[in-house]
Formats: structure tokens, C-alpha cells, sequence
């Protein structure tokens, strides 16, 4: 090892750096990074740098894709689902305006209901009055009658001969 520190020694005090082969260290260096890079391009080395390049390139490229068509499926789902709630809130608000119509027509009905059965009634009402004032009529009409009935009776029995009855039976005759 001495001789190495002599050697390194020496070429700081402006001697000749050693040499091997009648090559310089720094041709050494460059040889070596020569042949470094025959060895890479002997084993394809920057094809496979490439290679991996694209084949990543490739993968990112599908994955954009991959998420392009995600993105595209996720607002045809969107679109579809606004499509979905518009139709929701367009037959909840026919559903209202039905049922709207159908209490409208029920309160008709009930209206046009009331008014028959509160006319149904009094035309039963007045029926009624009329059947009392008719059977009233008709018993004071039959009393008068039993009332007429029997002063005729009366009547006829105190003023009522055999002469007049001859008289009212040649009268009839003759009538007919």
C-alpha cells in the first residue's frame, strides 16, 4: 500500500499519472463506459427501458379510457336518473291535479247530492201535508155527510108522507 501513496504522491507533484497498457486513467474511464454501453445495447437494454416506457404508457392510456367510459356511463346514469325525477315530479303533480279534480267532482256530487235528497224531502214533506190535508178534507167531508145524512133522515122522516113518496117515485119514472 505504500507504493499506491507514492504513486498518488507523486502525481500531485506535477510527475506523470501512472498508466497501464500505455493507456491513460482517464481513456480507462472512458473504455470502460464504452464498453458499459456496448453491453446495454448488446442486451437490448434501451428497448426494455422502452419497452416498459410504452407497456406503462399503454396502461395509462387504458386507464383514461377505462375512466372516459366510466365518467360517460356515470352521466347517462345521471341524466337518466334526472330523467327519472323529472317523470317522478311531472306525475306527482298529475296525481295532485287528479286527485284535485276528484275532490273538485266529489264536492259536486255531494253538493248536487244534498240538494236532491233536500228536495226528495221536501216533496215528501208536502206529500205528507197534502195526504193530512186530503184525509182532513175527506173526514170533514165524511162527517159532513153523516151530518147531512142523518138531518135528512131526520128531516124526511118528520116531513115525509106516502103521498110524497108515490109523487117522487112517478117523477123518477117519468124522468127516465
Amino acid at each position: 500500500m505504500p507504493e499506491i501513496l507514492t504513486i498518488l504522491a507523486a502525481a500531485e507533484e506535477g510527475y506523470a499519472a501512472p498508466s497501464a497498457f500505455g493507456v491513460q486513467d482517464y481513456q480507462w474511464v472512458s473504455l470502460a463506459m464504452l464498453v458499459l454501453f456496448g453491453v446495454f445495447l448488446w442486451k437490448k437494454v434501451p428497448g426494455l427501458i422502452t419497452g416498459g416506457l410504452d407497456a406503462k404508457i399503454a396502461e395509462i392510456k387504458q386507464q383514461l379510457d377505462e375512466a372516459k367510459t366510466l365518467r360517460a356511463e356515470a352521466e347517462l346514469l345521471r341524466d337518466e336518473y334526472a330523467a327519472k325525477i323529472a317523470g317522478a315530479q311531472a306525475d306527482a303533480e298529475k296525481m295532485m291535479e287528479g286527485a284535485s279534480r276528484e275532490a273538485d267532482a266529489i264536492l259536486a256530487k255531494a253538493e248536487t247530492d244534498a240538494k236532491a235528497m233536500v228536495t226528495r224531502r221536501q216533496r215528501m214533506a208536502e206529500d205528507k201535508i197534502a195526504a193530512a190535508e186530503r184525509d182532513a178534507v175527506a173526514g170533514v167531508k165524511a162527517k159532513a155527510v153523516e151530518a147531512a145524512t142523518a138531518a135528512s133522515r131526520k128531516l124526511i122522516a118528520e116531513r115525509h108522507t106516502g103521498e110524497a113518496d108515490a109523487k117522487l117515485a112517478d117523477e123518477v119514472i117519468s124522468a127516465l
